[in-house]
């Protein structure tokens, strides 16, 4: 039996592993039954994500009690209830939608997309809002809370951050291998999102709700386009101008624009440390 005081006093990689074996002994056993019985797999993957997440946000409370003797853990990653969270939250939002329909404004004047119009938009908007919230609030919570804090435990914070978006950018390819191969070039543009994120965290004096927003507004703004069909390609140029596949963050522009981001939370970080 382990003593989960001693925990604390591992390396950094296998607190991870012990930390990920508690959370799949606990999912496992409800999981599978829901793999079986639930005929939809689209569906069976939401409800058992979704009891992922919900095991991980138990887990953590008991996690930092008993191997760090920390009773606000979840305060110590950044998830604060102030107003001031709440209002940087809306501004990332603000900011990821904008740089979103921006980069495919810019498309269209260049005569790289055509703009469509929509059905059902207003359906849209609302799913692509709540669909935006879940996956920025479940994925900084992971990546900008938990695996942050359990790199800068044992690491400086260079290699903290550079870690923290390398495994980030890694976790969106654990799928099939030809499904990996056809989404690579994304790659560079999920490691320099993961940067940014990390940055948005660090200006708001480690508060999540800047890089929770900005991770939603970016995907809601992605949601609306890509689900709302809003835009058409013209073909006008190669796939990795405009996004291999469709996706901005495996193109030219998309990095183009994600390396104007990264820029300006770079000089916003600067600044306050100036200040």
């Amino acid at each position: 039996m382990i003593n989960p005081t001693k925990i604390a006093n591992y390396p950094f990689l296998l607190r991870v592993i012990i930390f990920l074996l508690i959370l799949a002994t606990i999912w496992l056993p409800v999981a599978a039954p829901i793999y079986l019985l639930v005929k939809d797999s689209n569906l069976a993957t939401i409800l058992t994500m979704g009891l992922l997440f919900a095991e991980f946000l138990l887990l953590l409370p008991r996690w930092g009690k008993q191997v760090y003797g920390q009773t606000q853990l979840l305060k110590s990653y950044g998830l604060v209830n102030t107003r001031q969270n709440g209002f940087e939250l809306l501004v990332g939002l603000a900011i990821g939608l904008s740089i979103t329909f921006t980069l495919f404004l810019v498309q269209g004047l260049f005569g790289l997309v055509a703009w469509q119009n929509s059905d059902n938009l207003p359906r849209i908007i609302a799913e692509g809002l709540l669909s935006a919230l879940g996956v920025g609030f479940a994925e900084e919570l992971v990546f900008r809370g938990w695996l942050l804090d359990e790199l800068q435990r044992d690491y400086n914070a260079q290699i903290s951050v550079r870690a923290n978006s390398l495994v980030f950018a890694l976790s969106h390819f654990i799928k099939p291998v030809e499904a990996m191969l056809r989404s690579w070039p994304q790659f560079p543009g999920l490691l320099l999102l993961g940067l940014i994120l990390v940055l948005a965290k660090r200006n708001c004096q480690n508060r999540l709700g800047l890089s929770i927003g900005l991770h939603a507004g970016l995907v809601w703004g992605y949601y609306i386009i890509n689900i709302g069909e809003l835009v058409r390609y013209s073909g006008s140029v190669p796939d990795w101008v405009t996004g291999v596949n469709g996706n901005p963050l495996a193109g030219a522009i998309g990095l183009l624009f994600l390396s104007v981001l990264a820029v300006g939370m770079r000089q916003m970080s600067q600044r306050s440390k100036g200040s």
